[in-house]
C-alpha cells in the first residue's frame, strides 16, 4: 500500500494545497512495517490536480492535516482514502500511527474567508 503525506521540513504539513513536497511511503499495512520513503516534489499547484496526480502515483491513502472539502469530494472520486493526520509530527510517527489504528479520522475540512475552497 502507498500513502501520500504532504511535508514541510520532513513533517505533515498543515495546508495540503500549500504543500512542495509530498512523502510516498510504501508500507505493509497487515505487517505494520514501512518498506520505503521517497520525499517527491508537488507539482505546481492548480485546483484539482493533486488528487489525479497521486492516484498516478499509486496511491490509495492520504494522510493530512487541513484540507478543503472539494480535495476530499476529489480524493473520494479517486478511489483514495483521506485521513486526519496530526500537523508538525514527522513522517515516521504519523505512518506508526496510521499502521497501529489511531489515525482513523477524516478530515473536518478547511475553508479560508472569501477564498474558494480548492485545496486539491
Amino acid at each position: 500500500m502507498k500513502i501520500a503525506i504532504p511535508v514541510e521540513n520532513g513533517r505533515l504539513h498543515g495546508h495540503f494545497g500549500g504543500c512542495r513536497q509530498f512523502a510516498l511511503v510504501q508500507v505493509d499495512p497487515e505487517k505494520k512495517l514501512t518498506l520505503g520513503t521517497e520525499v517527491v516534489a508537488a507539482p505546481e499547484h492548480q485546483p484539482g490536480l493533486f488528487p489525479r496526480w497521486l492516484s498516478d502515483q499509486g496511491v490509495q491513502v492520504v494522510i493530512a492535516g487541513g484540507i478543503g472539502h472539494r480535495a476530499l469530494a476529489l480524493f473520494a472520486q479517486q478511489g483514495i482514502n483521506v485521513v486526519a493526520g496530526p500537523p508538525g509530527e514527522t513522517v515516521e510517527a504519523v505512518v506508526e500511527a496510521y499502521l497501529t489504528g489511531r489515525l482513523t479520522a477524516r478530515p473536518a475540512g478547511c475553508e479560508h474567508p472569501g477564498q474558494r475552497d480548492e485545496h486539491a
